[in-house]
């Protein structure tokens, strides 16, 4: 990849669970920690609609429902959230409430958010919204209503703690942390199995990763797992439901 703005940016010293960034392309953040992007390259926008929406069935599955719940394993940028709130604002039914839950380890902070997002003038007054109320220091469960109908929680921490600990009431789950190659345990039997018990029956999820042994832990943990045709070229991806018996 050519950097053509290329800049290292090192976070807050302070805090035990920052972590250190490049940027490339003047806006696209690199994990220095994983060596990976927090989004597709091509789209991370477009991506977000064609894997972990389209994915899960959305918007379609939300007519008719009074409520929802999306998880998601890896917060990053926010713009998985952003993206979602987005559609969501055009199908939600009056009255219906979106809960947005996400596990993140090294939670981002507020100008780092700010500075991924600014590309996408899709989402500019969602990201917008999202920067303007996030902490200082994001610690613990960052609580944010996002609207009267929209609330996003994210967890941080480890991974597999905070689904553990979360309520068995999830509708949908986007499985985005860093590639499996570089973060295996985002992936693992444990955790996977953690997911499958905290889905409702009929409940599904949907990720880009297509690794066999992903497929297999899914598979392990329960879900019945499809291989679909992955974004921007991307041969495949995987996606698929926690049987209702």
């Amino acid at each position: 990849m050519s950097d053509r703005h290329p800049e290292v940016r090192a976070t807050d010293s302070q805090n035990p669970d920052a972590q250190a960034l490049d940027w490339h392309e003047g806006d696209m953040p690199y994990s220095q920690k994983f060596g990976d992007h927090f989004y597709c390259r091509t789209d991370g926008r477009l991506e977000c609609g064609h894997t972990f929406l389209a994915g899960n069935g959305l918007p379609e599955r939300w007519e008719g429902r009074q409520n929802f719940r999306i998880g998601e394993l890896g917060f990053g940028t926010g713009l998985n959230f952003c993206e979602t709130w987005r559609q969501w604002k055009l199908f939600r039914a009056p009255g219906a409430k979106l809960h947005f839950t996400s596990f993140e380890l090294y939670p981002m902070q507020r100008d780092e958010i700010d500075r991924a997002l600014a590309r996408w003038p899709e989402i500019d007054a969602e990201r917008q919204a999202l920067v303007g109320a996030w902490p200082d220091g994001p610690a613990g469960h960052v609580v944010i209503e996002a609207d009267t109908q929209t609330r996003l929680t994210v967890v941080c921490g480890p991974a597999l703690e905070g689904v553990s600990l979360a309520e068995a009431d999830f509708d949908a789950w986007f499985l985005d942390g860093f590639a499996p190659s570089r973060n295996p345990d985002m992936w693992s039997p444990e955790i996977m199995q953690a997911i499958h018990g905290r889905t409702l029956p009929g409940g599904t999820f949907g990720t880009y990763a297509a690794a066999g042994f992903v497929r297999r832990n899914l598979q392990a943990a329960g879900f019945v797992v499809e291989r679909r045709p992955g974004f921007a070229g991307k041969r495949e991806m995987l996606c698929g439901i926690k049987p209702a018996s």
